[in-house]
């Protein structure tokens, strides 16, 4: 499964297009972490919690997407589009979602 940012790939034809497809994922961050995360931030140092959390659910966003695609019958996404947020009460949850054009190469 080719992914990629841009509308095409370079060197390659776009067959067919399957549609759009969406592989979302929401992480609660653990009330320690969140707490440590706090202190890191204030004396300026990074928060090696919540960047484990954003990776992790951008991995599952990711192979969320790539199933979706290949249950289409794609090969490869393409016009691939990130967001990131911060839902629920107090922010507690991590929200990644990412879509893009299924398409046959």
């Amino acid at each position: 499964m080719i992914l990629s940012t841009t509308p095409t790939l370079e060197g390659k034809t776009i067959r067919e297009y399957r549609g759009i497809v969406v592989g979302e994922a929401i992480l609660g961050a653990n009330v320690f972490k969140d707490l440590f995360a706090g202190i890191r931030d204030i004396i300026g140092g990074r928060s090696g919690a919540y960047e484990k959390e954003l990776a992790r659910a951008r991995e599952i966003a990711f192979e969320e997407l790539k199933e979706r695609a290949q249950a289409l019958g794609a090969n490869a996404v393409v016009g691939i589009d990130m967001d990131y947020e911060v839902v629920g009460q107090n922010g507690s949850m991590l929200m990644v979602s990412i879509s893009g054009t299924a398409v046959v190469i």
